[in-house]
């Protein structure tokens, strides 16, 4: 019984899912289409195939709704052709066949986390690379202002750049400045040099440097046509501080904080998001059992339909719960961990409750 609920619960999902991702493909195909096609040389199929590399981090985004869209429909389903009433007349607990469907979520929600995140984040660095390629033509040589930082216990360098060349497996930027720093016995940062240079390519544990123009305070500028400087960045590393925190992969957002933080900025955004990330097999859960908390009362006395719609509003608070919580962490209103972690307790203290005033009054 409880195998033949999960089972049913699991093919909801698996339609919920199957809709949402129709839907999102046909919504980023038109957006890139409007925003890359009229403004670029591109073919049908490649507008087709960045929708299909920025597709999954968009799915990964609306997943608990998928479970939520998907659980309520399944146990609807059940309700009204009286399954689940013949289950409850033979005295089987609905705990019985919600938490394996609950489990189930869970499970899935580790998978999500491990396997469909690392996937969605390099899909999403490649739709990146990919686009700016398509419209290298398009934006020219404007600005774009790209700001770096790297550093250790005893020297900062800050590096601004007025482009970046869209290049797969290195970082390359043009119109170079490096602002190099030493700190003081008390901590306060001392300044030491500056470097221009045409080019910068990242290369493995170093910067390499052509057609270059270094000044030292009190001194004449040097020029020479190539430099070497060590860099703790590596070329993921440095695409990742050029990118959001949720393009970052659950793997390598720790490495991302320790080298945010080593270079003296802030952590809090890849925090948060590690955070956001550990609490989603929860969240999954917690929608799986809110969809059933609001699909179980008797078909028979009515209002079945108005009690699921509910469940879809509440879901839509609780998204928007998530974003104001979120921005409230960023702002240092609220602790990060509270932030994460709040949206999931929520929706499934939630869930519990309307459960247990259900079947136990």
């Amino acid at each position: 019984m409880e195998r033949y609920v999960a089972a049913r619960v699991l093919a909801g999902v698996g339609a919920a899912l199957a809709v949402i991702s129709a839907v999102i493909l046909l919504v980023e195909f038109v957006d890139l289409s409007r925003g890359v096609g009229v403004k670029a040389d591109v073919s049908v199929g490649q507008i087709f195939w960045l929708t299909l590399l920025r597709a999954p981090s968009l799915i990964q985004v609306l997943l608990p709704f998928v479970f939520l869209f998907g659980g309520i429909g399944a146990f609807v389903g059940l309700n009204r052709r009286s399954e689940l009433v013949a289950m409850r007349a033979a005295g089987v607990s609905a705990w019985r066949f919600i938490l394996p469907s609950a489990l189930g979520a869970f499970i899935i929600g580790i998978g999500a986390v491990t396997i469909l995140n690392p996937i969605a984040s390099s899909l999403n660095s490649k739709f990146e690379l990919a686009r700016a390629s398509l419209m290298q033509n398009y934006l020219g040589d404007i600005p774009e202002d790209i700001w770096l930082r790297q550093g250790d216990e005893h020297t900062q360098i800050v590096i601004h750049a007025k482009a970046r060349d869209a290049v797969q497996g290195y970082v390359r930027l043009r119109g170079v400045s490096l602002f190099i720093y030493t700190k003081a016995p008390n901590g306060a940062p001392l300044f030491r040099q500056r470097i221009e240079a045409s080019e910068a390519r990242l290369m493995q544990g170093y910067w390499q440097l052509r057609d270059v123009r270094e000044a030292t305070a009190g001194e004449n500028s040097i020029h020479s046509d190539t430099m070497a400087i060590r860099s703790s960045l590596d070329a993921e590393s440095a695409m990742e501080r050029l990118t959001s925190p949720e393009a970052i992969s659950f793997w390598r957002l720790p490495e991302a904080i320790r080298l945010t933080e080593q270079a003296g900025f802030s952590a809090a955004g890849y925090r948060l998001r590690l955070f956001q990330l550990l609490s989603t097999p929860l969240l999954y859960a917690a929608m799986s059992i809110l969809a059933a908390a609001f699909s179980l009362r008797l078909a028979r006395l009515g209002g079945l339909a108005g009690l699921a719609g509910a469940g879809v509003a509440l879901g839509f608070v609780l998204f928007f719960f998530n974003q104001f919580a979120g921005a409230l962490a960023k702002a240092s209103i609220i602790p990060l961990f509270a932030a994460a972690w709040a949206p999931a307790l929520v929706a499934l203290l939630s869930g519990l409750s309307l459960l247990f005033f259900t079947e136990d009054g």
